[in-house]
């Protein structure tokens, strides 16, 4: 295979591979039922002006199943962290003791269970969807290439492998979306 094949290969894969880093990130940012820090990872936090992730103003950890506690590095913060949890639309109630900020989480019920399985396969689809995208993209690329003179043989060569790397990502979608919905429904 030439030079450009194997890029325009390469490229696909790293798409891929970007699709799936990205439903990964995604799926561990909806809460299962069990108290997981990810989910405050997204709340920024005004820090002297500045808006900044929680992450980085405060140390944040899951000391039991059901609680999430976060330990501001500086006290005066206490009150901005507290007022962003609240502020993130997480369903979240922010507990502050003066030095530490808890907070529980609440079970899940039955419906919510659902909800969020229903939450976790949307952002699967949208994976496969970006998947496909970027077998599409190749296949649209080769097929320019053979109007300029690439071998037709090579070409459905690289569909076939196209394809094939296609099946193997969506296999993978699909083992992620299992796990986190074996993780939701698990009570």
């Amino acid at each position: 295979m030439n030079e450009e094949v194997q890029f325009y290969l390469d490229e696909a894969k790293e798409r891929m591979d970007a699709a799936l880093n990205h439903l990964d990130v995604e799926l561990s940012k909806i809460r299962a039922g069990r108290a997981n820090p990810k989910i405050l990872q997204d709340v920024l936090v005004e820090y002297y002006g500045t808006p900044t992730p929680l992450s980085q103003v405060a140390n944040l950890s899951s000391p039991d199943p059901r609680t999430i506690a976060v330990q501001p590095w500086e006290k005066s913060m206490i009150a901005p962290i507290e007022k962003a949890i609240r502020n993130a639309n997480l369903g979240l109630n922010p507990d502050n003791n003066g030095e530490l900020i808890r907070i529980n989480i609440p079970p899940l019920t039955e419906e919510r269970r659902r909800e969020l399985v229903k939450q976790s396969k949307g952002e699967t689809e949208t994976a496969k969807v970006s998947i496909r995208n970027a077998r599409r993209d190749l296949i649209e690329q080769v097929k320019k290439m053979v109007k300029d003179g690439l071998p037709e043989d090579v070409a459905k060569d690289v569909e076939a492998t196209a394809q094939k790397m296609t099946d193997e990502y969506g296999k993978k979608v699909d083992e992620f979306f299992a796990k986190k919905e074996k993780d939701i429904m698990t009570i």
